[in-house]
């Protein structure tokens, strides 16, 4: 049977993200967002969902080089379950999301590297490879065609 796990967010980071390594290298960087509901609720407020994402690899370090505390940021990807056992022999179960794809909310001038570690390095976002894919994350859609204006509706099919 087919089945659908894609998840598209856009939200605020809750603390600053932090780059770690796995023991065979990889890059992973576990981070949290808060995701303002849709509707108010009884106070008039907009309740906030705080969304536990993890990015690996090349995403991670485009996170970590990019985003702060507080930065817009949007992600797609997809929700996955785990469970484990932890030190008083209590199985926990954590739901996160998998970062597929993250990229900017905010605009180019806003996106200069944030994090000191990655300073001097005069890398730019168009030059880091988007994971699986070889394109590169977060690049903006090349410029639109120009199309012709069609002078009236006599011409058209429907």
């Amino acid at each position: 049977m087919p089945s659908l796990n894609k998840v598209i967010l856009i939200g605020n980071i809750t603390a600053d993200p932090e780059l770690k390594q796995t023991p065979t290298g990889v890059s992973v960087c576990s981070f949290s967002i808060g995701v303002s509901r849709r509707f108010k609720d009884a106070n008039g407020t907009y309740p906030t969902d705080f969304i536990n994402i993890v990015a690996w690899r090349q995403s991670a370090e485009f996170v970590c080089k990019y985003f702060r505390k507080g930065n817009p940021i949007c992600i797609v990807g997809s929700i996955q379950v785990r469970n484990y056992t932890d030190q008083q022999g209590n199985k926990r179960y954590v739901t996160e999301v998998v970062a597929d794809e993250v990229s900017f909310v905010s605009s180019k001038a806003d996106s200069a590297p944030q994090n000191p570690a990655f300073a001097g390095m005069g890398e730019t976002q168009q030059n880091i490879p988007a994971y699986g894919e070889g394109a590169p994350v977060g690049t903006a859609m090349p410029d639109t065609p120009k199309f012709e204006e069609i002078s009236g509706d006599d011409d058209l099919p429907f």
